[in-house]
């Protein structure tokens, strides 16, 4: 049996990947969570042989549990399975530890598929998503970029931002600059925006 544990914060979607997992004979659904905080004491206490991360998740995102999830048990493959299908959620979710990606409204028998090839020790990726994240390519941001574009998200001054990070407002300033002109757009919202599309942030 494939003991499999899942993590989605949407009841229904939850148990309807529940429920078509379920009715395969050589998969078990061993345990369900729907917050990235519970993925690794789920983990522990199940020790599954494949997780399903949702990506959008309350506490920690499905990218964050996944790395976590990685290097306290790396005998679990980890699938990514979310609904933003965006490049830059891609090249994260490998780099934490992934061994799959795939987007939520693939067919059924292709979740299934994705189960079975990354319990054998393949990698699966969406070839849609994977060709479109070759076309965008990695993140531009330098890890400061994405900390002080990620805190502006919210709508805050270059103030409630540098006073969050523990920042000069000059050194603030400087990095939305750069997270501005990196992403192509004209203002702070847009460049926060185009980097969520691109799964960037």
């Amino acid at each position: 049996m494939i003991r499999v544990l899942l993590a989605d914060d949407q009841a229904m979607v939850r148990g309807a990947l529940a429920t078509v997992l379920g009715l395969e004979p050589d998969i078990e659904v061993v345990g369900q969570v729907g917050s990235g905080d519970e993925v690794l004491a789920a983990a522990k206490e199940t020790t599954p042989d494949v997780a399903l991360l949702d990506v959008q998740m309350p506490g920690k995102d499905g990218l964050t549990a996944a790395a976590e999830l990685h290097a306290a048990l790396p005998s679990c493959r980890i699938i990514v399975c979310t609904t933003f299908g965006r490049p830059g959620y891609l090249a994260r979710a490998m780099a934490a530890g992934a061994a799959g990606f795939v987007v939520k409204d693939s067919p059924p028998e292709q979740l299934v598929d994705a189960v079975r090839r990354v319990h054998t020790g393949l990698r699966v990726v969406d070839p849609a998503l994977a060709a479109e994240s070759l076309a965008t390519g990695a993140s531009p941001l330098t890890p400061r970029e994405h900390e002080v574009l990620r805190a502006a998200s919210d709508g805050g001054t270059v103030s409630d931002v540098a006073r969050r990070l523990h920042l000069s407002e000059g050194t603030v300033r400087n990095h939305l600059s750069a997270a501005i002109g990196k992403t192509g757009a004209r203002t702070r919202a847009e460049a926060v925006r185009l980097a969520e599309e691109r799964g960037w942030l």
